[in-house]
């Protein structure tokens, strides 16, 4: 073969194993909107787990910020972290001798298994999983190069997330990772307080130590400086830069060394600004360039912000939203404490579910592990009835989109004739809730719905109907009459999921009587499928 023609071949070969995505130099974020949009996996899943777990599991009581809380007398109005700091004097000692560092080297994770989580967790119907890269603590659960306190050098000694990040593979489910640190400058200030009374009055809390007073200790080598922060008045704004910059990098190296479908911030808009907005072009670019697509997703409290989904804590839309976006609940503390009832039960998880999909939203919902990584037994009861819900009803679920309206017979409360003698101020109050988004979230102790209201989803040419309450007996749903301004069609035939039963109905012009019948599949909502 001639010189020139071999050359030639070998130069087409090689141009063929190019992948069809490459670039010269990473993008703006601006430039990377041109290559986004929502993927399938987010806006089909409808249901996701998320565990927000870390070292502050550890103690069985004081709340979902406990490493806060436990050096505070009192904490004012944040009563969930009530019991902290009498909690930690009795169960490890003084915060001025024994502080949460040290709660950090109790941790040891001895029953954690990501195998059997991440296949229960699909086998109850989630369809993505989120683990807690880090909390507020500013303590890395995953092996962190720019960070020493992390979960490979103290406490459990293992990669939280590498572990997870297997398991989620080896399973199927799309991966992700919260992080809620880019508060902990101002959120740890309490370290660096005294008692205001009792024994210990004016005695410096452990967040005035340091490097120094480790010599000998189990923490020798640790700066507690590098997980409090430095005590407010040696804060320069150059070291606060170097903070802020130290961020970025353990980001940064969150969303490269780890392979991730998700990146989750706990706070409204990007964390620190442009550092964090930093951290998103950096994670979005190495996505572009590995999978020659962008298939990854951005989720926070953001408002406006083109390219990331928006997220509700505790909470829910209360209309129906053009664009994909997720709610977050859990069942008590986000972290799971012995001194705090829970919320809510499979009933309140399973309406929340369908209220969100009937708006274009996904449930993720918060699975809080115990210190050894198990589930509570309360909890796994609960996980699996909504996890037999979710499998009986999952073609209403996944892949669904929103109708033209979320549903039908709504604020069924003030007409139930055993709330009869709900007040007005209660009325106001209910409303007020309803007009939220965050932390408006139903509870075991919500007014039950009433037996005719309804939430809508849409597949195909099937319209899927929730009776969140059911009841045997007929209700009437007016957004189906055949001339109704919903432009509802004529139906031709119902369908309750999971059963054989022949659903009587009656289509009129003006509404659709729907008979549910005694005999149901599960003792939760009811949906029934509409053509």
């Amino acid at each position: 073969m001639h010189t020139k023609h071999f050359i030639l071949i070998l130069v087409l070969l090689t141009s063929i194993s190019i992948p069809c995505f490459s670039q010269e130099k990473d993008l703006t974020w601006e430039e990377l909107r041109e290559h986004y949009e929502c993927p399938s996996w987010f806006a089909e899943a409808r249901f996701g787990i998320w565990a927000h777990w870390g070292a502050q599991t550890q103690p069985e009581m004081g709340g979902g910020w406990y490493a806060r809380h436990m050096y505070q007398q009192d904490v004012g109005g944040q009563q969930w972290g009530k019991n902290a700091y009498e909690y930690h004097c009795k169960t490890y000692g003084h915060p001025s001798e024994i502080g949460f560092k040290d709660v950090i080297n109790e941790w040891k994770a001895e029953k954690l298994d990501t195998d059997a989580l991440l296949k229960y967790f699909k086998s109850i119907g989630a369809k993505y999983f989120m683990i807690m890269a880090n909390h507020h603590d500013r303590f890395d659960n995953f092996n962190s190069t720019h960070h020493k306190w992390n979960s490979v050098n103290i406490g459990p000694k293992r990669d939280i997330v590498g572990e997870f990040e297997k398991s989620s593979r080896k399973y199927g489910l799309p991966f992700a990772v919260s992080s809620h640190d880019d508060r902990s400058l101002s959120w740890w200030l309490p370290a660096f307080g005294a008692d205001k009374s009792g024994p210990y009055k004016g005695v410096p809390y452990d967040g005035h130590m340091t490097k120094e007073d480790g010599i000998g200790k189990w923490w020798e080598g640790f700066d507690p400086s590098e997980l409090y922060g430095l005590p407010p008045e040696k804060r320069t704004p150059e070291w606060i830069k170097q903070m802020k910059e130290n961020w970025v990098l353990r980001h940064k190296e969150l969303v490269t060394k780890y392979d991730i479908d998700m990146l989750w911030f706990d706070g409204g808009g990007f964390p620190y600004g442009n550092y964090g907005k930093e951290v998103c072009t950096t994670y979005y670019n190495h996505r572009l360039n590995e999978d020659g697509k962008l298939d990854a997703v951005v989720v926070g409290k953001f408002k406006n912000e083109p390219s990331t989904i928006g997220d509700v804590e505790q909470g829910g839309s209360n209309k129906i939203l053009p664009s994909p976006w997720q709610g977050t609940i859990t069942f008590n503390s986000w972290f799971y404490k012995k001194d705090r009832p829970s919320r809510y039960n499979a009933r309140v998880v399973i309406e929340m579910l369908a209220d969100m999909n009937s708006k274009n939203g996904n449930m993720l919902l918060n699975v809080e592990l115990l210190p050894d990584g198990t589930i509570p037994k309360d909890h796994k009861v609960i996980l699996d009835e909504v996890g037999a819900w979710v499998n009986l009803n999952s073609e209403a679920i996944y892949a669904s989109k929103p109708w033209r309206i979320y549903g039908d017979n709504l604020d069924s409360y003030k007409r139930d004739p055993e709330r009869k003698n709900i007040s007005e101020v209660d009325v106001r109050g209910l409303k007020k809730r309803k007009d939220n988004t965050h932390f408006n979230s139903r509870t075991i102790n919500s007014p039950a719905f009433g037996n005719d209201e309804v939430r809508f989803t849409t597949k195909g040419d099937a319209l899927y109907v929730f009776v969140l309450n059911p009841k045997e007996g007929e209700i009437e749903l007016t957004s189906l009459g055949s001339t109704s301004t919903n432009n509802a069609k004529k139906i031709s035939s119902i369908k309750m999921l999971g059963s054989d039963s022949v659903i009587e109905f009656k289509q009129y012009p003006k509404k659709l009587v729907l008979k549910v019948p005694g005999k149901r599949p599960s003792k939760y909502a009811s949906v029934f499928k509409v053509e």
